[in-house]
């Protein structure tokens, strides 16, 4: 396979993958939840906050963190989803 070929395909698939979490960010407080999002919504959250951030930036329906929460079990959630996605990122971007 030529490298032409290799990059056109790792282009396809980085847009395939960027669409694919895309279409995953959170969206408006449309209905309530009456016991807040807790733990596993926060964590979720925060793993997908990357695309949350730049879909948010060119509309006003997208928010990167949930307001209708259940308090500080969305807040660890969100932080170790923050963690879990940006601590592999940061230590193998120092391996090149």
């Amino acid at each position: 396979m030529s490298t032409t070929t290799r990059r056109g395909a790792g282009a396809v698939l980085a847009i395939a993958v960027i669409l694919l979490l895309g279409a995953c960010a959170a969206g408006p407080n449309v209905a309530a939840n009456p016991g807040g999002y807790g733990f596993w919504w926060g964590l979720w959250q925060g793993m997908i906050l990357p695309i949350t951030f730049i879909v948010s930036l060119f509309t006003d329906t997208v928010s990167i963190y949930e307001v209708d929460n259940n308090g500080n079990w969305y807040d660890v959630g969100f932080m170790l989803g923050i963690a879990l996605f940006s601590g592999p990122v940061i230590a193998l971007r120092g391996r090149r």
